[in-house]
């Protein structure tokens, strides 16, 4: 019997080229809902403070690092990049692979911790065009010991830099991207009407996001005090889990903290919610309160996390090859 031709599909959120391309992509981002002009204007005004975002190129980047690492462990298989809100959009991608002949693919999203509101989303977005190919669909990785390694590798000399230059005992506030609460509550008991994500029970999010924290702090021995918040909380209706990032800085301000290191552990490369949100925002939010505040290095081209996605995709394309 032939082997089945195999790729790989990483997945992304996907970012505009330009400026005058925001109103498109945001109402891609909220699948076709409008919204309030200020917050159109006030997106396109942060992008117009960092230029633009990199999250395409790095993007790419990472996908030609994890076809290296696997073409060197013997799995010369390519690897597809698809954004659920902007160019190349997955389900383009996922017509390409099938008119390449791909017939089994392992897909991989690079938001490791999963959410319906991301995940899950991605996932429908790659069946709703597979037809004939089979997936095989990493739901989240946010334990996976490269990852973990990874994020340590950024972190140690950016607090052994900070600590030399602004004295011992600087802490680390882990963040992960915020989403609406009602996104990863269950409902109330007794609570009718349908569900906005399909699922049952608690959405997984939080919990991920808080024990891929857990895990680097735990690298990192040295880290005398470790925090974590939600950030870039959105303009929709409702609640926003928490706590935020600001609210944290307010309560370090008032235990005398004086320098800090602010670490993403949800993203995999700078894009403009760490250009802007972190490098910009919240920087300026800390100096207010008297504090200064530093963030390692964005995983980007980490070749430690390049090894970290080409394991998963090594992992699902044997788990199609088994049949399991």
């Amino acid at each position: 019997m032939q082997t089945p031709k195999q790729a790989v599909l990483l997945l992304a959120h996907g970012t505009p080229e330009t400026v005058d391309q925001i109103p498109e992509y945001l109402r891609n981002v909220v699948s076709g809902r409008p919204l309030p002009q200020h917050v159109i204007e006030e997106i396109q005004h942060r992008y117009g403070l960092i230029g633009r975002s990199p999250l395409t190129e790095l993007t790419m980047e990472q996908a030609r690092l994890t076809e290296a690492e696997l073409a060197a462990s013997g799995n010369p298989v390519p690897v597809y990049v698809g954004m659920r809100n902007w160019r190349p959009y997955i389900p383009d991608v996922v017509r390409q692979m099938r008119a390449d002949g791909i017939e089994e693919a392992a897909a991989v999203c690079l938001a490791p911790q999963n959410s319906r509101t991301s995940v899950g989303l991605y996932r429908r977005a790659v069946q709703a065009e597979a037809g004939g190919l089979r997936i095989d669909f990493t739901d989240s990785w946010p334990r996976h010991p490269l990852l973990i390694e990874a994020f340590a590798e950024r972190l140690r000399p950016a607090l052994a830099k900070l600590n030399a230059e602004a004295g011992p005992s600087v802490p680390v506030l882990f963040t992960a991207h915020s989403v609406p609460a009602r996104t990863v509550q269950p409902p109330a008991p007794g609570e009718g009407g349908p569900r906005l994500w399909p699922g049952e029970g608690a959405d997984p999010y939080v919990d991920e996001a808080r024990h891929t924290a857990e895990l680097v702090a735990a690298a990192v021995p040295e880290i005398p005090a470790w925090h974590f918040a939600f950030q870039s909380q959105g303009a929709s209706g409702g609640p926003w889990i928490g706590p935020t990032v600001e609210e944290t800085i307010d309560r370090l301000a008032g235990e005398g903290v004086k320098a800090m290191i602010l670490q993403p552990i949800g993203f995999l490369c700078d894009h403009v919610e760490i250009l802007y949100d972190v490098d910009i925002a919240f920087r300026e939010y800390a100096r207010g309160k008297g504090i200064r505040l530093e963030r390692p290095e964005s995983l980007n081209a980490s070749p430690t996390l390049a090894r970290a996605v080409a394991e998963l995709a090594r992992q699902g394309l044997s788990r199609l090859h088994s049949g399991a």
